[in-house]
């Protein structure tokens, strides 16, 4: 059973970057095809993609966060990245790691970490 866990400060102050880490156990990250996927949702609304890794090492980032985001992955320990960078309040949310599979969907996420942004 695939369990993803994310992890990283809750409080950042604005102007600076956004840093989680989420770690998959049960599955390896490069097992395809998957897709390793960073999804946010804010105070009061609904959820935002914001990329993915495939498991062949491939990103794509949604281009309304694009030239903040990176996202990359670290395969000897099965863990895949988040940094969003010259964050703003705006930026406050929930954020969730996810399992994509190709042709099912999203099948696992882990519980989500609020990130503050403090002005």
């Amino acid at each position: 059973q695939v369990q993803l866990q994310g992890s990283g400060p809750g409080l950042v102050k604005a102007s600076q970057t956004l840093s989680l880490t989420c770690t998959v156990s049960g599955e390896s990250i490069t097992t395809g095809p998957r897709y390793w996927c960073w999804i946010r949702q804010p105070p009061g609304k609904g959820l935002e993609w914001i990329g993915f890794v495939q498991s062949s090492g491939n990103t794509y980032y949604m281009p309304s966060l694009k030239s903040r985001t990176s996202i990359s992955r670290d395969t000897s320990n099965n863990q895949f990245s988040l940094q969003l960078s010259s964050v703003t309040p705006e930026d406050t949310a929930v954020y969730y790691c996810a399992r994509w599979i190709a042709a099912q969907g999203i099948d696992d996420w882990d519980k989500g970490t609020l990130v503050t942004v403090s002005s």
